[in-house]
């Protein structure tokens, strides 16, 4: 397949396998994905190369058929980088440079170099410095310039110390003080963890495959203006704010990075503290691209992604996002398969009551908003329904009744119908009330 080539962005081409575990067809969608990623990082894809083998070459990955292809198309066409799907070796990498004599990327490389562009806070950034690191250790001998120079100086050298050893060493150091900054951040976030478990406030976590419209929605639920843009991992800092609806029960709605097929190793164990958010919430909004033609084989990836965090147990609602995208037809039989399903458009906010209704179900039983009568004696009631914060409105009868309305769950509604001087009523009762005084 031919792209069409952006001549402003950086000329790349794509390199795949099909093997007995990867099909053709299954190659193709990962390269589809792999030329997003590319022009994600700032590249356009020129030309994707294939080829079928039983076993990958240890030495180039390719046979020495295509390696020698690609060298000539790489020399007659300026190519920038040569981009492969697989996770290369060290050795693999260092001796398709040599021989190619351009920039080699494979895939976890290309994924990391997005996260390093879109890290904006301190915090994202030392979560990505600290996966590039542990990427580039075992690769540094194919590396042919430095990260740093050691000063000259009596005793500050060993004895007979290369270059490469140096860079090993520092990079070791380098290291040591990220972990040691995560973790002082690691443990600032547990503690804001611990300060909202003793609140009311439930925590919903939005989760899904990368560009699936997390943000967009959002935005949407908390009237936040977080960066939202149609390429890869546009978020990479979990972002947490308070529910404005007043037909959600108290809740936090927390923004999280995109997952992707081949999750690189290095991010998942340099990002745990982030994703050990989602260990804490009380729901998971799964947002699935309804109008990618793969979005089932990434409904499975990230459903695959959360039982390797051991997320499974949290409840969880699907959220299929970009209806409007959908033809009527295909949307209607799709509901027909999936009634238990959410079928949103986040940007258009189309049926978010129903999204709503899910989400207070789920967390507390449904909502009940309506009045409620309170005896004059019972001033420990009404404390106990303001410290909820749940008291929209609030009036007192002539004979000293307070009539209150409110918004509540029905799991927290429960605990107070069971108390005595608590009554659940409507507009009507009150107007009995004050008719009759």
């Amino acid at each position: 397949m031919i792209e069409k080539p952006n001549l402003d962005l950086e000329k790349a081409i794509l390199v795949g396998i099909i093997s007995p575990k990867q099909t053709k067809e299954i190659l193709d969608e990962y390269l589809d994905e792999l030329s997003f990623l590319t022009f994600t990082a700032g590249g356009t894809v020129v030309k994707r190369f294939t080829q079928r083998l039983e076993s990958p070459d240890p030495k180039f990955l390719v046979g020495k058929g295509k390696i020698e292809e690609l060298y000539y198309y790489v020399k007659n066409r300026s190519i920038s980088s040569v981009i492969f799907d697989d996770e290369l070796t060290p050795t693999q990498q260092l001796n398709i440079e040599k021989y190619l004599k351009t920039k080699i990327v494979d895939r976890t490389g290309l994924i990391l170099d997005i996260f390093a562009q879109r890290a904006k806070t301190s915090y994202a950034r030392n979560q990505v410095e600290l996966a590039q690191y542990q990427y580039i250790l075992p690769r540094l001998k194919g590396l042919w310039t430095h990260l740093e120079r050691q000063k000259g100086g009596i005793g500050l050298r060993g004895p007979g110390e290369t270059q490469l050893e140096t860079d090993r060493r520092l990079i070791g150091k380098r290291i040591k003080r990220l972990n040691a900054r995560l973790d002082k951040a690691h443990k600032q976030k547990e503690l804001n963890r611990y300060s909202r478990k003793k609140s009311r406030n439930k925590l919903v976590a939005l989760v899904g495959y990368t560009n699936a419209g997390k943000t967009t929605l959002f935005n949407k639920l908390t009237e936040s203006n977080q960066f939202a843009e149609d390429k890869l991992f546009a978020t990479l800092d979990s972002v947490t704010r308070k529910n404005v609806n007043p037909q959600h029960g108290p809740i936090l709605f927390s923004d999280t990075v995109g997952f992707i097929s081949d999750l690189p190793t290095q991010l998942i164990e340099s990002f745990k503290a982030t994703l050990d958010e989602l260990k804490s919430a009380d729901l998971l909004l799964h947002v699935l691209d309804v109008s990618d033609p793969d979005y089932k084989v990434k409904f499975s990836e990230v459903n695959k992604i959360l039982d390797d965090l051991s997320l499974t147990s949290i409840p969880q609602i699907v959220v299929n996002n970009k209806c409007d995208l959908v033809c009527c037809k295909k949307l209607d039989s799709l509901k027909k398969r999936n009634h238990s399903q959410v079928f949103i458009s986040a940007e258009n906010q189309n049926e978010y009551e129903d999204l709503r209704t899910s989400i207070n179900e789920v967390l507390f039983k449904g909502v009940f908003q309506g009045w409620v009568s309170i005896e004059n004696s019972k001033g420990n009631i009404r404390s106990l329904l303001f410290d909820l914060g749940c008291v929209k409105e609030e009036t007192v009868s002539p004979n000293g009744t307070m009539f209150a309305n409110i918004t509540i769950g029905n799991d927290e509604l429960d605990k107070f119908i069971n108390l005595k001087g608590f009554e659940v009523c409507d507009d009507k009762d009150i107007l009995f009330e004050y008719t009759n005084t």
